[in-house]
C-alpha cells in the first residue's frame, strides 16, 4: 500500500552506453543484476504500474514483463519524447490515474520513498510538476507529471521542435524534493565504465 495517490511509473530505458562500447546501458551488469533490475526494483513498490521507454525492438527487454512504449515522435528527440509516450500511455490504459513519475533507467539507488516525497513537494506547492534533487541539482527527468500536461507537452515536441525537459519544464512551476548527497547520492546515475565501477563498490558497501 501506499500513501499518496496512484500513479504510473516510467523507466527511459532507451539510453545507449555510447561512452561504455555501445548497446543498452539498461542492460549492464551492477552487483549480479542489470542496472534496469536494480531501478525496477526500487521503483514497483512506489507504483500503481511500470513501463518501459526504448525505441527499437521490444523483444529485448520480454524477460522483464513490463509494456515496453516507444517514442511517438519521430527522429528519437530525447527523454521529453519518452515522458510524452508514458502520459499518452497512461491516459489510454490507466485512465483512473492522474499522476506520472519518470526515472532514468541508470540510476540504480533511487530512493524508496521517491514518489511519495515527490506527491508531497507538489501538493505543499500546488505544482503539477515535481522534480527530485540533491546537492544543489535539479534532476528534471526524475520526476512526477500531472497527466493533463501531456497535450501541451506534444505541442512542444511537435510544433515548436523543443527537446529539452529543463527549458519545457520552465515554463511552469516545479515543485523539488530534496535528497542529502552524501553519503550516497541517491540520483547517482551510471554514464562511464569508471561510474560502474564505483557503483559496484557502493553495492559492496551495502552488503
Amino acid at each position: 500500500m501506499t500513501d499518496h495517490p496512484a500513479t504510473i511509473g516510467v523507466v527511459l530505458a532507451g539510453g545507449l552506453a555510447r561512452r561504455m562500447g555501445g548497446g543498452d546501458k539498461a542492460m549492464r551488469v551492477l552487483g549480479g543484476e542489470t542496472l534496469l533490475d536494480h531501478v525496477l526494483a526500487r521503483m514497483n513498490p512506489q507504483c500503481d504500474g511500470l513501463v518501459l521507454s526504448a525505441n527499437g525492438d521490444p523483444a529485448r527487454f520480454a524477460t522483464f514483463g513490463y509494456p515496453v512504449i516507444a517514442d511517438g515522435v519521430g527522429d528519437f528527440p530525447g527523454p521529453l519524447a519518452g515522458i510524452l509516450s508514458a502520459l499518452d500511455w497512461a491516459a489510454a490504459h490507466r485512465p483512473d490515474v492522474q499522476w506520472l513519475v519518470s526515472v532514468a533507467a541508470d540510476c540504480p539507488f533511487l530512493p524508496r520513498d521517491l514518489v511519495t516525497r515527490l506527491h508531497q513537494a507538489r501538493s505543499a506547492e500546488d505544482a503539477m510538476i515535481a522534480a527530485a534533487a540533491s546537492g544543489g541539482q535539479v534532476h528534471h527527468v526524475i520526476a512526477l507529471w500531472s497527466i493533463t500536461l501531456r497535450e501541451a507537452m506534444r505541442h512542444a515536441l511537435v510544433v515548436e521542435n523543443m527537446r529539452s525537459v529543463h527549458r519545457w519544464t520552465a515554463r511552469y512551476k516545479v515543485a523539488t524534493a530534496d535528497w542529502p548527497a552524501s553519503p550516497r547520492d541517491p540520483f547517482f546515475n551510471v554514464n562511464t565504465a569508471e561510474d560502474l565501477d564505483m557503483a559496484e563498490q557502493l553495492i559492496a558497501h551495502d552488503r
